[in-house]
């Protein structure tokens, strides 16, 4: 498909002229109109309306717009894959992404990633706590849940492993939980938006165990991993962490792994997520391919 008369059409439907549309890509009015009628012919449907008076978008105009805009953000970030094109990718981008991880992962590498694109500017939302995207009107979201929200799109950044753990003091005070059964005596640190999950294990004839047991009250609830994590190294009780999280900690011995015969069953994993109503324009797909590349090809945690 014709791209020069794809963005003909978007200009035209921005500014509901094609002369004006046709001038500001340097192309006479005649030559304009000829444009947007092939590309009409092309895609089997009129897309705008014209009288002697007024353009407007026609009904199918409307819907074929996003998908029009689509193509050409794919091209421009095509081409700044390949360190090429004359278009500059540019504008605000606006991100959410759970604190504790972005501190750790995406802050550290955000200046290669601004001096890559200067004419990027970032507008991020940092919090543990799950936002509705399309209410906040993101643009991009890092989530590390599963995903089952149909008005999103999804790629994978990485996996989401999680694991019981605690500090060296609290076992030495309070022992080490051999059975899952075990935790009802325990002090338990948990994040209040956490779910029960499944502890499974390699024996056929396990009793199905969850954590955090359901009868059980948390010493700790709060909404922020990192101060989790934190509360956990001090001696706070058994907690719950992804191993992004902790796995110096593990490698170092500030905390141990509890139950390691155990694995938490859970769908969740790192999710760079869109709603399916915005376009991924360029400066969205250049920081998802940036991410992926830095982040997601060789996740540091899994070594």
């Amino acid at each position: 498909m014709d791209t020069k008369g794809l963005k003909l059409f978007v200009l035209a439907a921005e500014k509901l002229n094609i002369s004006a549309a046709g001038k500001q890509l340097g192309i006479a009015p005649a030559v304009a109109s000829a444009r947007l009628a092939k590309l009409e012919h092309q895609v089997g449907a009129d897309l705008l309306h014209r009288s002697t008076r007024k353009v407007s978008l026609s009904l199918e105009g409307s819907e074929f717009l996003p998908f029009a805009k689509e193509i050409l953000a794919q091209e421009d970030a095509a081409k700044a894959a390949l360190g090429h094109g004359s278009a500059v990718i540019s504008g605000t981008l606006k991100f959410a992404a759970t604190s504790t991880f972005a501190q750790l992962y995406i802050m550290p590498i955000l200046p290669e990633f601004l001096e890559l694109y200067p004419s990027i500017k970032m507008d991020m939302k940092l919090s543990d706590t799950k936002m509705d995207l399309i209410e906040g009107a993101y643009d991009l979201a890092l989530r590390n849940y599963a995903i089952e929200d149909s008005t999103l799109k999804a790629r994978k950044l990485a996996g989401d492993k999680r694991i019981l753990c605690a500090s060296p003091s609290y076992l030495k005070k309070h022992g080490t939980p051999q059975v899952p059964s075990d935790l009802d005596k325990h002090q338990l640190v948990l994040l209040n938006s956490s779910s029960n999950r499944k502890l499974l294990t390699s024996s056929p004839k396990s009793e199905t165990f969850y954590f955090p047991p359901s009868s059980h009250q948390a010493r700790i609830t709060c909404d922020d991993g990192a101060s989790i994590r934190i509360a956990t190294k001090s001696g706070a009780g058994i907690s719950m962490n992804s191993l992004w999280s902790i796995h110096q900690d593990l490698k170092d011995g500030s905390l141990i792994r509890v139950l390691p015969d155990y694995e938490i069953s859970d769908q969740s994993a790192l999710w760079l997520v869109y709603p399916k109503s915005n376009v991924l324009t360029a400066k969205v797909r250049v920081f998802i391919d940036f991410l992926v590349e830095k982040i997601g090809r060789c996740p540091s945690w899994e070594e």
